[in-house]
């Protein structure tokens, strides 16, 4: 998954709703780690400035 930074509005929903603790929040952005995370696709639901896209896969 990746994160628009420019579209992302640091508001949270996301980490709330990985179920591997994958995405981690700071003052300035929200960052996905890639080992971690699943592609579950839970964050870029959730994500209501859409700015979560994408899987590796």
């Amino acid at each position: 998954m990746i994160i628009n930074r420019e579209l992302c509005d640091i508001c949270g929903s996301c980490v709330a709703v990985c179920p591997v603790d994958a995405i981690s929040v700071s003052e300035f952005c929200v960052t996905i780690n890639q080992d971690k995370c699943i592609e579950c696709g839970n964050c870029q639901q959730i994500c209501p400035a859409r700015a979560i896209s994408g899987a590796k896969k």
